[in-house]
């Protein structure tokens, strides 16, 4: 994280049915009570035009994208996050809570479609530069869980259609990352029950606001 940013950013990864959203709310009012001015965001999306690509990324329209398109699209939209939403928000001193972040694309686009991951790196840094998450928390429960639980709330979108095989690749990216990075990135055992996950979460931020000074 550049000095010149006085806020902090904490990112949440996992795969399907890990229970970010309940857990989002769940973060986003501790940090809250804490005093921090909060700003929510998601990737993809965060603004108009990266909702828009959302839409393109998540919906059917276009079943048979390319990968690297998919890849491409992840970025655009994350550099558009990044200059209207969450280096402004940074540099106000605000904490910036965002769903998935450049990790997804490492788990999805990387491990899952089988892109290089020097090809995601150097878009990585010509998109971000040295901005990286100060804290990631990463939902983890077992593929065929988080399915079943994933399967019971909507109609999927053009991701959750992968074939098992693809989701047991994203995970496997997932753990990866948090042991090359575990400073950062938290593993959260999502598959307990949600009071249990919570517990889990509270520890990590509430060490996180003891470390930031508060």
């Amino acid at each position: 994280m550049s000095n010149s940013l006085k806020g902090r950013f904490i990112t949440v990864e996992g795969g399907e049915g890990a229970g970010k959203s309940s857990n989002l709310d769940y973060i986003r009012n501790l940090l809250s009570s804490a005093g921090k001015q909060v700003v929510f965001t998601r990737e993809p999306g965060g603004t108009p035009l990266g909702e828009a690509i959302r839409d393109l990324l998540l919906g059917h329209q276009h079943t048979g994208m390319a990968d690297d398109t998919e890849l491409l699209l992840m970025f655009a939209a994350r550099a558009e996050h990044l200059q209207q939403k969450i280096k402004p928000a940074l540099q106000q001193g605000q904490w910036v809570l965002c769903d998935r972040f450049t990790d997804a694309s490492y788990a999805y686009q990387g491990a899952g479609r089988g892109l290089a991951s020097d090809r995601i790196a150097s878009l990585e840094q010509f998109v971000q530069g040295e901005l990286r998450p100060d804290l990631t928390l990463l939902l983890d429960l077992p593929v065929e869980q988080g399915l079943a639980r994933a399967g019971q709330r909507s109609e999927p979108d053009r991701f959750e259609k992968q074939e098992m095989s693809f989701f047991e690749k994203v995970r496997a990216g997932y753990l990866e990352i948090a042991a090359r990075e575990p400073h950062r990135v938290k593993i959260i055992d999502a598959s307990k029950p949600l009071e249990t996950v919570q517990q889990q979460i509270d520890h990590v931020v509430t060490a996180f606001l003891e470390q930031s000074g508060g």
